[in-house]
């Protein structure tokens, strides 16, 4: 039924929550491939920054936080496949809920497995919700984890 599984994951515990259903859809359903997708999201004022700071600099910050994210992702990329799943791992910069929605559609993504923070109320309001957006516009259905003691 599923052939490419995306899960995208921010660096925090909470997005990892997903995991555990990845691994039991992943190995249940025979899937090939799962994607471990993290965005890198410029700061507010990035653009800005350009004009004070060297490019050198901003290379050396950028190169040095992608290869953290890229560490921390071969990490969880480790544990998947000693639990039998073929993994890989993709970085990418922009919008969180536009570079999932991007990646599925370019990439044959059948199903996306993601957690919530679990926010509600003004601080959804205020910044949105990731999970929320990529619901409502995804091509492929979306299986969203809510993190154990995230909701009261």
């Amino acid at each position: 039924m599923y052939k490419k599984i995306l899960a995208p994951l921010d660096g925090s515990k909470l997005s990892e929550c997903s995991l555990d259903h990845v691994t039991a859809i992943a190995k249940g359903c025979a899937v090939p491939s799962v994607v471990l997708l993290h965005v890198v999201e410029p700061p507010e004022g990035y653009a800005a920054e350009y004009t004070r700071i060297s490019a050198e600099a901003i290379d050396k910050v950028k190169k040095e936080f992608q290869a953290k994210t890229e560490n921390r992702l071969a990490k969880v990329a480790d544990k998947l496949k000693k639990n039998g799943v073929n993994v890989s791992t993709v970085t990418v910069e922009g919008k969180p809920s536009d570079e999932i929605l991007n990646y599925a559609d370019k990439n044959q993504v059948d199903l996306i497995i993601m957690s919530t923070h679990g926010s509600s109320g003004l601080t959804r309001w205020a910044f949105g919700s990731v999970s929320d957006k990529v619901i409502r516009h995804s091509p492929v259905p979306v299986l969203v984890v809510a993190p154990p003691g995230c909701r009261k």
